[in-house]
C-alpha cells in the first residue's frame, strides 16, 4: 500500500524529526552563544603592547586587566574607536573595536608626552 504526500505516490513512510521548539534551546554556560560572548568580552595585546609592557618592565594584575576590561565597555558605549586610557601612572593606547591594547607606557618614565591618532581619554579606576 503506498503513502500519498502532495498528491504523489510514495513507497516509503517518511519520517519527521522533532525540531528544537523556537526559543526553547538551553542557555547553559557551556553554549556557542556564551562562549562566544566571553571570547567577544576579552581584553587583547598586540605583539607590541606586549614587548613594550616586558622592557618597560610593567606589572599588570588581574585587578588592572579588569579595570581596563571595565574602560573599554565606557569608552565601547560612547562610540570611541582608538581610546588613551590612563590607570595609574600607566598609558594605554586601546583599539576599542578589536578590545586590543597597542602599546603601553609609564608615563613617569617617558620623555613622550604626545599621543596622536586617539579620539578619547578614558580613566580607569
Amino acid at each position: 500500500m503506498a503513502n500519498v504526500i502532495n498528491g504523489i505516490n510514495v513507497p516509503f513512510v517518511p519520517v519527521v524529526k522533532q525540531e528544537h521548539p523556537a526559543g526553547k534551546l538551553s542557555k547553559n554556560k557551556n553554549s556557542f552563544e556564551s562562549l562566544f560572548n566571553k571570547e567577544i568580552e576579552k581584553l587583547k595585546f598586540s605583539n607590541h603592547a606586549n614587548k613594550r609592557i616586558e622592557t618597560r618592565e610593567l606589572k599588570l594584575t588581574e585587578t588592572d586587566i579588569n579595570k581596563l576590561r571595565n574602560a573599554v565597555k565606557k569608552a565601547e558605549a560612547k562610540g570611541a574607536k582608538d581610546s588613551l586610557v590612563m590607570m595609574n601612572n600607566t598609558a594605554f593606547i586601546v583599539n576599542i573595536p578589536n578590545r586590543t591594547v597597542i602599546t603601553a607606557l609609564d608615563v613617569n618614565k617617558s620623555s613622550e608626552n604626545i599621543f596622536t591618532n586617539i579620539d578619547s581619554v578614558v580613566f580607569a579606576k
